[in-house]
């Protein structure tokens, strides 16, 4: 686990400039009251193995996870299906977006999400 918690907090320490700005809006409750921790560790377990997958940002409380899309995910976009349906049968809801998104449209993503969140779409 602490290489794990070692990785996590390198990439906090190793931001892109779309994860900090979009942190700076999560960050301190910010977005409809919701704690949001980023670079978040999350367990599965599959045949006694442990695997992780590391949320840009999630939310405990309404199992939520923020993913951001960088230019790798082109080529990643098979992991990125996969690691979304297993956090779906966790019960955990996954909201991806691009870098444009949040560094040109910041005030209108947070918007979706604060949207997202309010009309009850989450599976709680």
């Amino acid at each position: 686990m602490n290489r794990i918690t070692d990785l996590c907090r390198a990439l906090r320490n190793n931001q892109t400039p779309a994860e900090r700005m979009l942190w700076d809006q999560l960050r301190r409750k910010n977005v409809d009251n919701h704690k949001f921790l980023r670079q978040y560790p999350i367990m599965v377990v599959q045949v006694g193995i442990s695997y992780f997958y590391i949320a840009n940002f999630y939310c405990a409380k309404l199992k939520l996870v923020i993913e951001l899309d960088g230019p790798i995910h082109n080529f990643k976009k098979e992991y990125d299906a996969n690691r979304d349906l297993v956090m779906n049968q966790l019960g955990i809801v996954v909201l991806r977006f691009n870098n444009d998104e949040v560094e040109m449209q910041i005030d209108n993503l947070i918007q979706k999400i604060t949207t997202f969140i309010s009309q009850g779409q989450l599976i709680l």
